[in-house]
This record gives C-alpha cells, structure tokens and sequence, in this order.
C-alpha cells in the first residue's frame, strides 16, 4: 500500500486503488507525519530478514478492513483540518 505521487490516491495492490484522496487529508498530523501516512506505513506486508516469518496486517476474516480503515482516517482527517481553518484566530 502506498500513496500515489500526486497523493490524490492510495494504491492497495496492484489491482486496487483507491482515488479522489483529498489533499488536506496529508495534513491532518499525528506527531510529525500524517494519520494516512501512518496507516500506510503499519499497514504494510513485511518480512523478517532472520525468521522469514511474514507479517500481514491484512485480516482474512474482513477483507475490506483496509478499505474501511482508510476511508475513515480520510474523513476524519479532512473534516479535522476543515474545522481547524475555520476556527477564529486569536489575538
């Protein structure tokens, strides 16, 4: 799983993408990286170099977890930071 270059989708796999990503949602932040890039990155498929046990966050019994899961962080993200630019500034 990975953003597109422009970061107006996120492609699942290679026969999954999931489009019309919009760009404020990179802008909601948890820390110093933003809450979809955090997804993205514990969300990923990997191998230990030593074991070679593979780890898979991916749930067999829910296959549309990650879609959810994504979908969800989007939304929270863009309306955070839309709530967040509408809020009055302080003097």
């Amino acid at each position: 799983m990975r953003p597109a270059p422009d970061k107006t989708a996120i492609i699942i796999n290679p026969f999954l993408t999931l489009s019309g990503i919009p760009p404020e949602t990179f802008k909601y932040r948890l820390g110093n990286r933003s809450a979809l890039k955090w997804v993205i990155d514990q969300y990923q498929v990997k191998k230990n170099k030593h074991t070679g046990e593979i780890s898979d966050p991916n749930r067999p019994d829910n296959k549309e977890y990650i879609i959810r899961l994504v979908r969800q962080v989007v939304q929270v993200g863009s309306k955070t930071v839309e709530i967040i630019k509408n809020l009055p500034k302080i003097m």
